[in-house]
C-alpha cells in the first residue's frame, strides 16, 4: 500500500566464448546486450528513479573505446538506455543497475555504474550496487587521514575510490613482479592484464563497510565481480555455463532469461565474492568471514518478485498463519464476512489467508473491493491540493458487500507509515458501511528504521513507534523517553536502546493505538488491526531470518549505532527535547 523504495537491482553477464560464436549462433552481436536488457526488465521493480549499463570490450584495439557506460533517470530509463546503443556497445562483460535512492538525492551523477577511468586498463574501474553502508563517516575520515581529498561525500563515490586505490596498489605490485621478471614495455602491460588478482583488491576493501550490501565491478582489462556481505543481507544469484556466467538480485530472473531451473541457479554465500578473470576463469572467494546469517526477510515479504518458488510459498504461508486470530476478529462469523487484499503485492498471501479459511470448512467470499487506480501526477500540486490528489490513488468497488451486515477482512503486505491508511483507505472503506474492518498485515509491526537499503530510515515515520510514544505520553512515563534519550547519547553503540520504547506494551496495545491515531475524523466503521507475529514471520520464511525492522536486533554494529542516532534526532528535532 505505501511503497517502500529499494535500493537497488543488479545484472551481470560475462561471455565465455568469442564473440563470432554468439553472433553464429544466436543471430546477433547483441546476444549480450539482449540478456542484459531483459534480466534488468525482469527486476524493474527494485528500482524506477534511474538505470544505468556498462560494458568491457576485450577485443577493442588500442586508441579506441573498450569500457563503456550509459546512464539514463526516471521510470522508463531501462528503454531509454537501450534505445541510444548500438552495434558499438558490444563486449564479453556486460553489467546493470536499477536505482531506488534512500538518500533522497536526485541527479544523473548518483545512478550507477560509476566510472573510474585510467589510461592502464587493469586500473579502469566501473562499480554498482545494492547496497547501503552505515558508516560511511568513518570510510570517509580514513581516506582523508590518508592524504586524499575525496570530492563527494557519499558511500557509492567512497567505494569507488577507496577500492580504485586499491586497485591501483595491485597494478603496482604487478608492474614491480614482471620487472623483476625482465619485462618492458607492452609485455609488462599484458603481464599485468592477465596477473591481477581481484581478491586481494577485494580483501584490502571490504573490512572498512559495515552495511548490507551486493557490490559488482567491472575492469577495464576483463575482471568481473560481485561480492556480498558478510551476513548475507543483501541477496545474490549466479549461474554457468559453458557459454555464460551471469548474476542477478533475484533468483526467477536468470531463470526466465535463460530457460533454467531453480535448482540450477547458486546462492552467493555470505561474504563470498564470485569472480570471473579475464580469461573466464570462475571462482568463488571467501573475502570476509561470514557472520550470522541475517538474510532480509523483508525481500521475501515484500521486494522481490513473487514468482520465486520459495517466495511465493513463504508468503502464502504468511497468509495462511493468520487465519486464527483473523477469525476471532469477526467472531467466527465467516458467513458474513468478505475477505480482499491491496493490490498487488499482498495477492499471494490473501491466497493463502483464503486457504487457510478455507481448511477451516468454511466457504469463503472473495470480492476485490480496492482497487489501484491510477498514478496520479501529485508532483505537479502543493500542499492540501497534493493531499486530496493522493487520497484517490485507491479506490472502492460500490456494491462489494452489503452494508452493515458484513465484515471486510482486507490484507496488505506491510503498515509502515500508516498514511494512505489514514489519508485514502480508511475513508474509502468506509462509505461501503461494513459492519467492521479487519485491517490484516502480512508483516509484523515496522517498529525500527532500516539502515541496509530500505527507505525507512526516520523514527517519527513508523506509525508503531509513533503510537507507544502517544502511550508513554497517556501514561506518564516521560521519564523512559529521558532515559532512553540518554543512553542513545552516552552509550551509541553498545546495544539497541530504542528497544526500551517498546518494552512497557503489548502488540495489542500498540494495536489499539494505531487504530486510534490513523482513524479519519468521522468515519464510523470499527476498525481492528492484524499484524504477523515475529515466530510466525520466522515460521514462514525460515531461510530469511534478518527482522531488525520488527525486534530490533540489527546485524552489525552500524545498524545499532544509526537507530540509537536516529532517536536523538527524534527528540531534538521532533520533541525539541532537551536535558
Amino acid at each position: 500500500m505505501e511503497q517502500l523504495k529499494h535500493e537497488c537491482g543488479v545484472a551481470m553477464i560475462r561471455l565465455l566464448k568469442p564473440l563470432s560464436y554468439y553472433e553464429q549462433k544466436y543471430g546477433t552481436c547483441r546476444y549480450g546486450l539482449n540478456k542484459l536488457y531483459l534480466m534488468m526488465e525482469k527486476q524493474h521493480n527494485r528500482g524506477q528513479e534511474g538505470a544505468g549499463v556498462a560494458c568491457v570490450n576485450l577485443d577493442a584495439p588500442v586508441g579506441e573505446e573498450y569500457m563503456f557506460r550509459e546512464r539514463a533517470e526516471g521510470k522508463d530509463a531501462i528503454a531509454e538506455i537501450f534505445r541510444r546503443t548500438d552495434d558499438s556497445f558490444v563486449g564479453q562483460l556486460y553489467m546493470g543497475h536499477l536505482r531506488y535512492s534512500t538518500t533522497g538525492r536526485r541527479g544523473l551523477q548518483y545512478v550507477h555504474p560509476f566510472l573510474r577511468r585510467n589510461n592502464w586498463r587493469a586500473k579502469n574501474l566501473c562499480l554498482c550496487g545494492n547496497f547501503n553502508m552505515t558508516n560511511i563517516d568513518e570510510v570517509f575520515s580514513f581516506l582523508v587521514a590518508q592524504g586524499q581529498s575525496p570530492r563527494i561525500f557519499g558511500d557509492s563515490y567512497i567505494m569507488l575510490e577507496l577500492m580504485g586505490h586499491r586497485l591501483d596498489r595491485e597494478v603496482e605490485r604487478l608492474f614491480a613482479e614482471a620487472k623483476e621478471r625482465g619485462l618492458e614495455g607492452t609485455a609488462i602491460t599484458r603481464y599485468i592484464d592477465d596477473h591481477v588478482e581481484t581478491a586481494n583488491v577485494l580483501r584490502t576493501t571490504m573490512p572498512h563497510f559495515d552495511g548490507g550490501y551486493l557490490m559488482s565491478g567491472l575492469t577495464g582489462s576483463g575482471e568481473m565481480f560481485a561480492v556480498r556481505d558478510p551476513w548475507g543481507i543483501r541477496p545474490a544469484f549466479w549461474y554457468q555455463d559453458e557459454e555464460i556466467v551471469v548474476l542477478a538480485s533475484e533468483r526467477p530472473v536468470i531463470q526466465t532469461t535463460f530457460d533454467l531451473s531453480s535448482e540450477a541457479i547458486q546462492e552467493v554465500k555470505p561474504g563470498q565474492a564470485l569472480i570471473v578473470r579475464k580469461n573466464g576463469e570462475v571462482s568463488n572467494e571467501q573475502i570476509l568471514p561470514a557472520q550470522k546469517y541475517s538474510a532480509c526477510s523483508f525481500e521475501h515479504i515484500y521486494f522481490s518478485r513473487g514468482s520465486d518458488r520459495d517466495i511465493y510459498l513463504e508468503r502464502k504461508r504468511l497468509g495462511e498463519q493468520l487465519t486464527p486470530a483473523i477469525i476471532k476478529t469477526i467472531d467466527n462469523d465467516v458467513a458474513n464476512t468478505v475477505f480482499s487484499y491491496i493490490p498487488n503485492t499482498a495477492e499471494v498471501a490473501f491466497h493463502g489467508m483464503t486457504d487457510g479459511v478455507r481448511r477451516l470448512d468454511h466457504e469463503v467470499r472473495i470480492e476485490k473491493v480496492v482497487w489501484k487506480d491510477i498514478k496520479l501526477r501529485t508532483f505537479i500540486t502543493e500542499g492540501n491540493e497534493r493531499n486530496d490528489l493522493a487520497a484517490h490513488v485507491y479506490d472502492i468497488t460500490y456494491g462489494s458487500l452489503r452494508p452493515y451486515e458484513d465484515n471486510l477482512v482486507i490484507i496488505d503486505d506491510s503498515i509502515v507509515r500508516g498514511t494512505t491508511l489514514r489519508e485514502s483507505i480508511f475513508k474509502m472503506l468506509d462509505r461501503l458501511h461494513p459492519k467492521k474492518i479487519v485491517m490484516v498485515s502480512s508483516s509484523p509491526q515496522i517498529r525500527y528504521p532500516d539502515y541496509y537499503g530500505i527507505d525507512m530510515s526516520r523514527l517519527e515515520e513508523l506509525c508503531a513507534f509513533r503510537a507507544a510514544i502517544a502511550l508513554i505520553k497517556e501514561r506518564k512515563m516521560q521519564r523512559l523517553i529521558t532515559d532512553v534519550y540518554r543512553l542513545c547519547k552516552t552509550e551509541p553503540t553498545i546495544e539497541n536502546h530504542v528497544r526500551r520504547i517498546y518494552a512497557p506494551f503489548t502488540v495489542d496495545e500498540i494495536n489499539r493505538k494505531i487504530v486510534e491515531m490513523l482513524r479519519p475524523e468521522g468515519m464510523q466503521t470499527p476498525v481492528e488491526l492484524v499484524f504477523q507475529s515475529i515466530e510466525g514471520l520466522h515460521k514462514a520464511c525460515p531461510n530469511n531470518p534478518g527482522d531488525w525492522y520488527f525486534t530490533g536486533h540489527y546485524p552489525t554494529p552500524g545498524g545499532v549505532r544509526m537507530v540509537n542516532r536516529a532517536f536523538v534526532n527524534y527528540i531534538e528535532q521532533v520533541e525539541e527535547f532537551t536535558i
